[in-house]
């Protein structure tokens, strides 16, 4: 009985661990060969060694990465408390609302910011001015923001909405502040949600391209925009290199912060 429960169990894993071959291990496989090789399909650490001429354009990627995830943190976390402290019925609809962009493609979404922040767009026609936006790294920023803002959100509300109600009358009979509550309790309390919304917004906001080539009209390169680049004209050791290097980087900001949030959950700041 327990060797056909076994098998049964191998047959219904099968399919999961052939797209996980297929779509997670055969790329990566593929990328490190390109990376360690020349044109020739000779071994070589060439493609590593000329990375250093875009070590500019890696900090430019971080830098705007950073800010975006900032900003969502700055309007997620509010967002997310205002939602979990809703009344169950609201909460659905407020959820529903924050998901509603998520299910039109990013392709679309991103030519409907084109669309408001043109030069001749919806916010200057509105505004009655002449502002440059579409081309510059605020545009960049912002539409970062609008796309991911979601990943930092939900996260946070499903830590915030876990919280029992006795904390939060314990905290208040013992004499805190809402103030008080919100830095030595919620927050504390939180900081597993708030890790992983940085992380998932961090992650594809270094390494996003569409949204950069668009908004930011060419003025400027994103190493997502670089990779794409290479891979389009035909580079693909150099465009292996510079994936293999994007893959530590994300590896090692995930590694960090899951080594952060290690005993967040349940601490709190006396």
């Amino acid at each position: 009985m327990k060797k056909q429960h076994s098998i049964m169990r191998s047959i219904s894993a099968a399919p999961h661990i052939f797209w996980s071959v297929l779509f997670i291990v055969l790329p990566l496989i593929i990328v490190l060969f390109y990376a360690f090789t020349d044109a020739e399909g000779q071994f070589s650490f060439e493609n590593i060694a000329s990375l250093t001429e875009y070590a500019p354009i890696f900090g430019l990627s971080l830098e705007l990465s950073i800010i975006a995830t900032f900003i969502c943190l700055l309007v997620g976390y509010p967002l997310a408390y205002i939602i979990a402290r809703s009344k169950p019925e609201h909460q659905k609809l407020l959820v529903m609302l924050l998901m509603l962009p998520m299910w039109t493609n990013l392709l679309i979404r991103t030519y409907s910011i084109m669309a408001i922040l043109d030069d001749g767009g919806l916010l200057n026609t509105i505004l009655g001015t002449t502002m440059h936006i579409v081309g510059t790294k605020g545009a960049v920023i912002f539409g970062m923001v609008y796309d991911f803002l979601p990943y930092m959100v939900l996260p946070i509300y499903t830590c915030i909405s876990k919280i029992d109600n006795r904390m939060w009358e314990a905290a208040s009979d013992l004499g805190c502040s809402p103030i008080q509550v919100m830095t030595k309790v919620i927050i504390p309390l939180s900081m597993s949600g708030v890790i992983s919304g940085v992380t998932m917004v961090l992650v594809p906001s270094i390494s996003t391209f569409y949204i950069s080539q668009k908004l930011g009209g060419g003025t400027f390169e994103l190493i997502g925009d670089t990779i794409e680049r290479q891979f389009v004209t035909g580079a693909y050791n150099v465009g292996g290199a510079i994936s293999l290097v994007m893959m530590i980087l994300i590896l090692i900001s995930i590694g960090i912060m899951n080594r952060f949030s290690e005993g967040d959950e349940g601490g709190i700041i006396v």
